[in-house]
């Protein structure tokens, strides 16, 4: 008949929920004072990274609300994996959300070349060594996380590319303040939508893969399923299913057909090799090899 064996499903977001709650407090503090300056001063590039800033709010405020839900669906009896999939949703708006901040600082870039506006560079460039140091601190809070979560990678990406925005407003700051060029600030403006746009792109692009259930880029299925059918008294594999559920979580499904009467150490194989590919979270069905009883479960 049947036996199974269960595995915890954990997020590898969950594990950086406190990070994620100390990056959002920080951001949220500073935007205002970017908004502020930037009015003050007149900045385009100050602006642009307040609205930058206030879109890593936003971002990492949907981060820490899809680890908050994933938290509460794996103790939901009737969510047995939870609300993982809420994680890739958050970093999917988040690479939107990226793509909207560029294209507004693009557009007003562009107006600023042909009518330059006047900026204050002195206060510009002590607001934005602030707001360069809030990145910093948050860069460095998500930064272990950003390996393990794709959630956590959405908030760390904008983090990481708002800092260098902060560096992109201090040099603009310094070539106004040394040479009066009256380019600069929309130069800088541009040269940051172009920085954060492939990061957007590459951010939506691994988040829709697992939205569509793609078999993750580092499983070759061909090449698992080949080693599958190779295994002792196994016949034939088919439907072979790998998927990623959330960042850290690749789960898989097989049936496996077997001469064996007796499938423990059949099953006990395919989890071995299954793990060896990365999958801990899988469900192996054994037929007899007429094909048309399943044999076991795991």
């Amino acid at each position: 008949m049947s036996t199974a064996q269960s595995h915890a499903a954990t997020s590898a977001g969950g594990k950086h929920r406190r990070a994620l709650a100390w990056v959002l407090a920080l951001v949220l503090t500073y935007v205002g004072v970017e908004v502020v300056g930037g009015l003050v001063t007149r900045s385009l590039t100050l602006l642009a990274d307040a609205g930058h800033m206030a879109t890593d709010a936003l971002g990492v405020g949907m981060a820490l609300a899809a680890v908050s839900a994933a938290r509460r669906g794996a103790r939901n009896p009737t969510h047995t994996f939870g609300h993982y999939r809420w994680e890739v949703l958050a970093a999917l708006a988040n690479a939107a959300l990226l793509l909207g901040v560029a294209v507004y600082v693009a557009v007003e870039g562009i107006a600023r070349l042909r009518d330059p506006v006047e900026v204050d560079a002195g206060p510009m460039l002590l607001i934005a060594i602030g707001g360069l140091a809030v990145n910093l601190v948050s860069f460095r809070l998500l930064h272990a996380g950003s390996k393990e979560s794709l959630n956590v990678r959405g908030a760390y990406l904008e983090v990481m590319a708002d800092a260098i925005g902060s560096v992109g407003v201090i040099a603009s700051a310094i070539v106004i303040l040394t040479t009066g060029w009256p380019y600069t600030d929309a130069v800088v403006a541009l040269a940051l939508a172009a920085f954060i746009v492939p990061r957007a792109l590459s951010l939506g692009r691994e988040a829709i893969r697992i939205v569509v259930q793609a078999a993750p880029a580092s499983i070759d299925v061909d090449a698992l399923t080949q080693r599958l059918g190779r295994l002792p008294s196994v016949t034939d594999v088919h439907d072979v299913h790998v998927w990623t559920l959330t960042s850290g979580m690749d789960v898989a499904s097989v049936h496996l057909v077997s001469e064996q009467t007796h499938t423990a150490d059949v099953v006990r194989a395919a989890q071995r090799l299954l793990r060896e590919h990365g999958v801990a979270h899988a469900t192996v069905q054994v037929d007899d090899d007429v094909g048309g009883e399943c044999g076991a479960e795991w």
